[in-house]
């Protein structure tokens, strides 16, 4: 099978693309906060201090919604022909899910 990318981009129009094969898990945070944490270029074996995450910000209570949209973007079709799915664009505010408001990158490699 092809690899596969999420891609996204936060309202200052920073973006980012991972593999799949990269996302380690998903948690909340807090209400209202979802957060995909992914290995990074140091490799599986990084500290958590090393790793990439993407936090976003959702209605309150509905984490485990969100937690479903990813994964049924990530199992199901909606992966492009080339390969990737938007999972969240602040910049035009196209999410996976419609209780997504916004997301935040960290990139710590």
């Amino acid at each position: 099978m092809e690899e596969r990318f999420l891609i996204f981009i936060d309202g200052t129009d920073d973006a980012a693309m991972f593999p799949v094969a990269s996302l380690l898990g998903v948690t909340v945070s807090g209400e209202g906060a979802v957060v995909l944490n992914f290995v990074n270029g140091l490799g599986p074996n990084a500290t958590e201090d090393k790793r990439d995450f993407v936090t976003l910000t959702c209605t309150a209570d509905a984490e485990l919604k969100v937690f479903k949209s990813i994964a049924d973007a990530i199992s199901g079709n909606s992966f492009k022909s080339n390969g990737y799915v938007v999972i969240a664009d602040d910049v035009n505010s196209s999410y996976v899910d419609s209780d997504i408001t916004a997301c935040a990158i960290s990139l710590n490699s």
